[in-house]
């Protein structure tokens, strides 16, 4: 048997790639937009791609479930389970708890595992040429190494009301009646990793087993107690800010993404063309350079998405592609950087984009306007925008500063002033200019505090002790 599993860094989610080696058949459960990775794993290991199934209907990225079906001609498995409100809406055999697909040796059987969705499944996983009894499990965003899948998300992204009570409680459950029940050998691959806001204390460990986390996982007291209030409460208490374009992914992924087929490589634009076009407001541009770059000087309503392991979050904090439909042209060194990035992109569903450029030159330049942290008392802003984690403001702010996290910013605006300045920070800048720069392509004059939280906290430091 072959199990891979490929873990995306931005996004800090897992999927897996199961086969057999006997028949030269292999699954891959909860895939990404950018598929290409699939393709040449099955390739290199003699394989075809002739299942894809997914754990339930992911929030935080979109599935590529349909556009590796639409690829190799693999049959598509989803969750049955759920009840009539969480049926996906597109073509594909429902599975059931207790149900099975087989490949060669290997046997793969669905677990309903409600509790972070309603429709959840997780799959055991028998290699059928060693035993007849399931050595693996892929627990999607049940139970992760350390921590569960947060049961708040239906409340905080799908428009629910109070869900959260009910999903901790069935997660009680289905650690009862189907986790603690496993055999303690049963090795347990999650569908994240530590920095996934699909849970609030993720460890970074690839694979877990199910006695591990029976003896030393957190909620082991409370199962061992039988303590469900207690249970509920600690699930629930402190979960991280959920980003507000999970909505999106989840009526996306519920409706069924859409199917993008081979993309053809990005051409390289001409910048008088770009010019052109910005001038008429048909396109974006996005800049994918280090925050410290574009305060150097930008392109007049540009997006700072930096490029890197978090372009494909960011991206998503910054673009609202059901609202703004202008295709973005992205700053990157080559083809190589700029086909990289649409990668990440199409992951949260940013597909369009119609090329990039190399140079900033001949484009309107602009530059962002900044603060320094000593001339903050004396200036006159409409608000202060803390735009970290509810948690890291908790933990110590600027003073009068009000709280709306990077990633809900953008569809919050009656919590923003509609006229007047505001002065926005976050922890050391990163987070700030993708929030600020997406805030001035909305309209809003926005200066950023050079430094951010660390800058005021190291200048507030020095002039506390050397008033």
């Amino acid at each position: 048997m072959l199990l891979e599993r490929i873990y995306d860094e931005d996004l800090a989610q897992a999927s897996y790639l199961i086969g057999c080696q006997a028949n030269g058949e292999a699954i891959v459960v909860d895939a990404r937009r950018d598929i290409e990775v699939y393709r040449k794993i099955a390739a290199a290991n003699g394989m075809k791609i002739v299942a894809v199934t997914e754990t339930h209907i992911h929030a935080d990225y979109l599935s590529g479930t349909r556009e590796l079906a639409a690829a190799t001609g693999a049959k598509v498995y989803v969750s049955g389970e759920g009840g009539k409100d969480w049926q996906y809406g597109f073509a594909g055999e429902r599975l059931l708890d207790g149900d099975t697909i087989t490949l060669g040796n290997i046997t793969v059987e669905a677990m309903h595992t409600p509790g972070h969705t309603p429709e959840h499944l997780s799959f055991l996983i028998t290699d059928g040429a060693f035993s007849d009894q399931p050595g693996f499990m892929l627990s999607g965003d049940f139970v992760f190494s350390g921590d569960l899948g947060r049961p708040d998300l239906l409340d905080e992204a799908a428009g629910g009301v109070d869900t959260r009570f009910d999903g901790a409680r069935d997660l009680f459950v289905s650690l009862q009646k189907k986790f603690l029940t496993l055999p303690d050998y049963v090795q347990v691959y999650p569908g994240h990793g530590a920095g996934s806001a699909c849970g609030k204390a993720l460890g970074a460990i690839p694979s877990t087993t199910v006695g591990y986390e029976r003896s030393f996982a957190w909620w082991g007291v409370y199962l061992e107690a039988d303590d469900e209030a207690g249970f509920v409460e600690a699930l629930l208490d402190g979960q991280p800010d959920a980003h507000a374009y999970f909505g999106r992914m989840k009526r996306q992924n519920r409706q069924g993404p859409a199917v993008m087929g081979e993309r053809a490589a990005l051409a390289e634009l001409a910048t008088e063309d770009v010019a052109a076009a910005l001038a008429a407001d048909e396109i974006g541009i996005v800049d994918t350079r280090h925050h410290s770059q574009v305060h150097a000087g930008t392109v007049a309503g540009a997006l700072n998405i930096p490029a890197g392991k978090r372009a494909a979050s960011y991206g998503a904090w910054a673009v609202d592609p059901e609202t703004d439909k202008r295709p973005l042209v992205l700053l990157a060194p080559d083809s190589e950087s700029a086909t990289e990035m649409w990668d990440h992109l199409v992951r949260v569903g940013i597909d369009a984009v119609a090329g990039y450029v190399r140079t900033l030159d001949g484009l309107p330049s602009y530059r962002p306007e900044t603060l320094a942290p000593a001339d903050l008392a004396g200036f006159d802003a409409a608000l202060l925008l803390d735009v970290r984690s509810k948690s890291e403001h908790a933990a110590g702010h600027i003073p009068g500063s009000v709280q709306l996290n990077a990633g809900r910013v953008l569809w919050h605006a009656d919590s923003l002033p509609a006229d007047g300045v505001i002065v926005s920070y976050c922890q050391t800048g990163a987070r700030n200019s993708v929030a600020a720069s997406a805030l001035r392509r909305a309209g809003h004059r926005v200066v950023e505090l050079e430094g951010s939280y660390a800058g005021w906290n190291s200048w507030n430091g020095r002039n506390t002790q050397n008033p």
